[in-house]
């Protein structure tokens, strides 16, 4: 009987690399693959004039999806006509008023981009830097160098619920890469080198429509997992950016090993690809299907937050 994989270290043993691909100080991984030709490639994915913003709202009445052990937004306002009614603020010269508020939030507690840095085995982050360059803030592989980058490219959307017939996976169900390959043909759209992939499951509008309590109850999200061929496959096709409609962006655990979330140590660790969490694709979708337009210029930037390890961000869809 053979020893159980209990660690990334013996499960990824064979997977690929990009360490090194982009020189010994990269800090923006795949990213390196849209150039300015995939940039007008994805311009030219612009046909109708049709724009979609895929940020979930923050501060929702509803509350946010967030991983579980964070906490949704906190807003507050600091000054509202309240506080002139009450006499405790006076108008600016002139008569002008205004409101004003704060917002205390986990920067990953909405739609956001990973920072290369976030997460890590074997005392070593993205390109190999240690993994002491995160104490205190990330000082190698943050989320900065993406905001500054920005990302923009090709971007095509596998409606993986809508090719199989429903509303929504169901809690832990995987998808394969043939589940990403025959959606596409079913689309009628082939997935291209360096395209960024983003992929609708249905789960996050399952937390609006059922609220917190039944969504997070035996939380355990659908998605891709680790499979020898679905990262040879990234790898392969220099995909620089994963997004989906999941808080994590792949099934909480590896069903043969339990491993937790073993594509954040394949791909965003060891290849460089970005991950864009917690997106709104339902409206995107619907469109498409009506449309059948699956492809498009996908635009986003991170805010420019320096040392974190992860930001939010609204990325714009222009088909």
């Amino acid at each position: 009987m053979e020893e159980k994989v209990n660690s990334l270290e013996e499960l990824l043993k064979d997977s690929p690399t990009n360490w090194g691909r982009w020189g010994k100080d990269d800090e923006v991984g795949a990213l390196n693959f849209l150039d300015r030709q995939e940039v007008l490639r994805g311009i030219k994915a612009v046909r109708q004039g049709k724009v979609f913003t895929l940020q979930v709202i923050i501060g929702s009445d509803k509350g946010d999806p967030v991983w579980p052990g964070r906490t949704s937004a906190i807003r507050i306002n600091v000054n509202d006509k309240g506080y002139y009614l009450a006499g405790k603020n006076k108008p600016l010269y002139g008569g002008l008023e205004y409101a004003d508020d704060i917002i205390i939030m986990f920067l990953q507690g909405t739609t956001q981009i990973d920072a290369l840095g976030h997460t890590w085995y074997g005392d070593r982050i993205w390109n190999g830097y240690n993994a002491i360059e995160t104490i205190g803030g990330l000082n190698k592989a943050s989320v900065l160098p993406i905001a500054q980058r920005g990302i923009v490219g090709h971007g095509i959307l596998i409606d993986v619920a809508w090719c199989k017939g429903v509303e929504s996976l169901s809690a832990g169900e995987e998808i394969t890469l043939n589940d990403l390959l025959s959606c596409a043909k079913k689309e009628g759209i082939e997935i291209q080198k360096h395209d960024i992939l983003l992929i609708r499951t249905g789960w996050i509008a399952q937390f609006f429509k059922k609220g917190p309590a039944e969504f997070y109850k035996n939380f355990l999200e659908p998605g891709l997992t680790y499979r020898k061929e679905l990262v040879e496959w990234f790898y392969k096709m220099e995909i620089p950016v994963l997004g989906t409609d999941t808080i994590a962006n792949e099934r909480t655990t590896h069903p043969e090993t339990g491993i937790v979330l073993p594509l954040h140590a394949a791909l965003m660790r060891n290849l460089g690809v970005i991950f864009n969490e917690i997106l709104w694709l339902e409206d995107l979708a619907e469109d498409c299907r009506k449309d059948n337009q699956w492809d498009f210029l996908y635009v986003g930037a991170p805010l420019k937050i320096n040392k974190a390890t992860g930001a939010p961000i609204n990325p714009v869809v222009i088909k």
